[in-house]
């Protein structure tokens, strides 16, 4: 791929220089501690809110520290992904749109190299954050509830990135695909309706890239039919692969879309 380690040390400069490696993983470590703090501290919360009645005691079941993981992992799924997306979606449509992707395009460099250097910066960003949202969570949940054994935590952590390289590749392929409120839409509805049709009517199948993300709480907790995760791992890597084909070839077929 002419051109790759230029453009790779471009996308990294940019990302560098407008923070995202700073205050998207700082967004997942506020979500991966909330959840433990929020639970520990849940009736000091409420007493010094006030307006508790008298006597008020609020029942809250004991909580493992895979309990706490699989919260924020939730947070994660919502919150996490919403900010990455929309901070993303727009990475090549933008642009094409402002005529910056032609000072590209007439330079000798291929497309893949323009579209994986932009996959590897996303992924770093994305290993960096759920890093962070992970140590958080870790941290205050050790200190809280305990701890859980380094292969489930790796085994956690893992899985989850996985799904996240997808969701990536999902959004950089509606980038190169569209323009930027089409990519938008799209990139939301595969990702956030797919998670919603999954939790709906997913009890029919076990085997899904939008199962993933819940996958790794259960290898954690023992109870993982291993032949479902297998194959919905499988699937969600051959499924991020063409996905990156798609962009790579829209992107190419699009180029002609530039501003001058």
């Amino acid at each position: 791929m002419r051109g790759f380690s230029v453009l790779l040390k471009k996308e990294f400069r940019e990302a560098w220089r407008s923070w995202k490696f700073l205050w998207i993983p700082l967004v997942f470590a506020l979500l991966g501690m909330s959840d433990p703090l929020t639970n520990y501290y849940m009736m000091d919360i409420l007493n010094a809110v006030g307006n508790v009645p008298e006597g008020f005691e609020m029942l809250v079941p004991e909580l493992m520290p895979v309990d706490l993981i699989q919260a924020s992992i939730g947070q994660f799924q919502t919150i996490g992904l919403l900010v990455m997306m929309a901070t993303f979606v727009g990475i090549i449509s933008k642009e094409r749109a402002s005529g910056m992707a032609t000072l590209l395009y007439v330079r000798p460099i291929s497309f893949g190299a323009y579209f994986m250097s932009k996959f590897i910066v996303m992924s770093s960003v994305g290993f960096v954050s759920i890093l962070a949202g992970f140590a958080a969570n870790i941290y205050y949940t050790s200190i809280l509830y305990g701890t859980l054994e380094v292969g489930s935590l790796f085994a956690i952590f893992f899985t989850y990135y996985v799904w996240l390289l997808f969701v990536i590749a999902v959004t950089l392929m509606m980038s190169a695909s569209f323009k930027t409120i089409i990519a938008t839409t799209c990139a939301f509805t595969v990702i956030f309706v797919g998670q919603i049709v999954d939790m709906i009517v997913g009890l029919f199948w076990t085997i899904s890239p939008w199962k993933l993300a819940s996958y790794g709480t259960l290898l954690a907790r023992g109870t993982m039919e291993m032949s479902d995760y297998w194959w919905s791992l499988i699937i969600t890597v051959a499924l991020t692969m063409l996905c990156i084909s798609i962009g790579i070839v829209m992107m190419k077929k699009n180029a002609p879309m530039t501003k001058i």
